[in-house]
């Protein structure tokens, strides 16, 4: 395996190691994931998280177990636990699908490795043509609001939607950014303004029901978000709190774009309808864990909803930005998306 050192997620040596997402932003530790089993949990416990990392990181986790020796179904069943570790981002079974796909060879323990390899190198660029495509979007000054987390630690590059902000930062377009929190799990106060700040660029955090109120103030002029399932008539399934944005923007005529890789493009997914959405926890809701401690602000048995993702229609939706390009909403009815994925 090549060495490669991101933001949440470093190889060296063959040996794999995560930034402990649900740590941050006050502790930054690295955990060390030697089993398949130990991805599993990193994943469902958000210890990694981000459609376009958590395909990574599963892929890396299979590679390192190939060249540890592990047999041919003993990868096959890994690849099947792991694809079925968060059923909404269509990223992880993409990426288990090229891995699968890659063992048909006589020599497909090395195929399978440089599959893994060519995944993580591959999101790296995806994630800067993105940055270029979006980031020609904005204009000088601009107040963007952005949902969850969508930078350097959701992906193995700059980031998706964060990668577009991040990129009209340093062409010096002068932006400013409103971080949502993100609730239940608070994605955008603790991993966004995190990010946001190591970066230098600008921000304010506020909670998920400020943003219609700023919007009606005029203080809103583009909604950036990402994505972890996009559906080829556009529909977008993204973390929940994402289509009351779209409304919201819609609303107040206030462009909302969507950024993300082609591996999130489902070409057998006709519309949102047909987008499984994850159930989590009912603790998440209840209160809050993290380095700080746990706080239970609820009655510990009170019913919960805990829907980890909604979806955006595309009616609601400006403009999708792709590593291929940015498309509107004309060439997304003319089936762009679709051929898009089969280009890919």
């Amino acid at each position: 395996m090549r060495d490669r050192r991101g933001l949440g997620l470093t190889v060296a040596a063959g040996r794999l190691e995560l930034l402990d997402q649900s740590r941050l932003p006050h502790v930054e530790q690295w955990l060390a994931i030697e089993t398949v089993g130990a991805m599993l949990e990193a994943i469902q416990t958000l210890r990694v998280r981000g459609a376009p990392l958590i395909a990574i990181a599963a892929a890396l986790m299979v590679a390192v177990r190939a060249e540890a020796g592990d047999d041919r179904d003993t990868l096959i069943e890994a690849i099947e636990i792991l694809r079925s570790a968060r059923p909404t981002a269509v990223n992880l079974s993409n990426a288990m699908d090229v891995l699968r796909r890659s063992m048909i060879g006589s020599d497909w323990r090395r195929a399978l490795v440089e599959a893994a390899d060519d995944l993580a190198d591959d999101d790296v660029a995806l994630c800067n043509a993105m940055g270029e495509h979006g980031a020609a979007l904005i204009a000088g000054g601009e107040r963007i609001l952005t949902h969850c987390n969508t930078g350097g630690l959701a992906t193995a590059g700059i980031g998706t939607a964060v990668g577009v902000i991040r990129r009209a930062h340093e062409q010096g377009k002068g932006i400013s950014v409103w971080v949502d929190e993100t609730r239940p799990l608070l994605q955008g106060g603790r991993l966004t303004a995190w990010e946001l700040a190591a970066l230098g660029v600008p921000y304010t955090l506020i909670t998920d029901n400020m943003a219609a109120a700023l919007m009606a103030r005029g203080e809103v002029d583009r909604v950036i978000v990402g994505a972890d399932r996009i559906a080829v008539n556009g529909d977008v399934a993204n973390k929940i709190g994402t289509y009351g944005l779209a409304v919201a923007a819609h609303y107040h005529g206030i462009p909302f774009a969507v950024a993300a890789p082609h591996t999130t493009l489902d070409p057998a997914c006709a519309s949102g309808a047909d987008i499984e959405i994850e159930q989590r926890a009912a603790d998440e809701v209840r209160g809050v864990s993290g380095s700080a401690g746990d706080l239970c602000w609820a009655p510990t048995d009170a019913p919960v909803a805990n829907p980890a993702f909604d979806v955006t229609p595309a009616a609601l939706i400006t403009h999708w930005i792709l590593d291929a390009g940015v498309f509107d909403r004309a060439a997304v009815a003319a089936d762009a998306l679709r051929e898009a994925a089969q280009r890919a």
